[in-house]
């Protein structure tokens, strides 16, 4: 992504409606789906600027990964944790057959070949252990926001599924989500494209209405870890070797 995205998103990463409800659902998520109960080996894949951290450490260890050199200095500074660098499929360092999860929140989009990806990352899961990923959806949402965070593809259930299918993967859960602000991001995208205005929407809103928004967003927390929604902006998936 470019510069000005990350150092925005330091910015905001901790209060804007969009990364709070979303950390509560993929809370939900992990309560629901999670490997085993006990303290888990976890990697991060594409931490960002590391505001999912300091969650993902209430199930256990977690090491992490960044490949951009800004946004992986401020998750270390932020963090205290030393993010690796590097690109998948091949420019990771990682132990085959190490962790119990592996998370990739709105990575895989970035990633031009997103199979060997998912295959390496395959590799480095210990036995029964889980890979979850969310990825934005409905590629006619397509707009400036996919360009300028260099997204390569939105994708659908079918496609996501295809994927971890022919990546060796078995789903567990997939589910789409923000299903409840659709209507409204949907309208606004539309209207975006129709009058030449789709910049950013990375701003946080005022006060309470940056409030309510994260507040009905995560309130799917209590449906997505459980039920299968038919739209939504986002897709969740949950997913196991299919050798295990």
């Amino acid at each position: 992504m470019e510069r000005a995205v990350y150092e925005r998103m330091a910015e905001i990463d901790g209060a804007h409606w969009w990364f709070v409800a979303r950390r509560r659902i993929v809370n939900s998520l992990l309560n629901a789906h999670r490997p085993t109960k006990g303290r888990m080996k976890i990697l991060e894949v594409g931490c960002g600027t590391g505001s999912n951290i300091a969650m993902l450490q209430s199930y256990g260890t977690v090491d992490a990964v960044e490949p951009d050199d800004l946004a992986r200095k401020i998750a270390s500074e932020r963090t205290g944790i030393a993010v690796k660098g590097g690109y998948l499929p091949d420019g990771v360092l990682l132990t085959d057959g190490y962790y119990d999860l592996i998370v990739l929140l709105d990575v895989l989009e970035h990633i031009p070949e997103d199979q060997p990806a998912l295959e390496a990352l395959r590799r480095k899961l210990a036995p029964g252990g889980r890979l979850v990923v969310t990825v934005p959806a409905m590629p006619w949402l397509w707009s400036s926001h996919d360009v300028s965070h260099h997204h390569h593809r939105r994708y659908t259930a079918a496609t996501l599924r295809s994927v971890f299918h022919a990546s060796g993967f078995r789903l567990c859960h997939q589910s789409y989500f923000n299903t409840l602000l659709f209507p409204l991001i949907a309208a606004a995208r539309f209207v975006g494209k129709l009058t030449g205005r789709e910049g950013g929407d990375d701003a946080i809103p005022p006060k309470g209405v940056n409030k309510l928004l994260a507040t009905t967003f995560g309130a799917e927390s209590r449906w997505v870890s459980k039920h299968s929604l038919p739209f939504g902006v986002s897709l969740v998936a949950v997913a196991e070797s299919a050798a295990s």
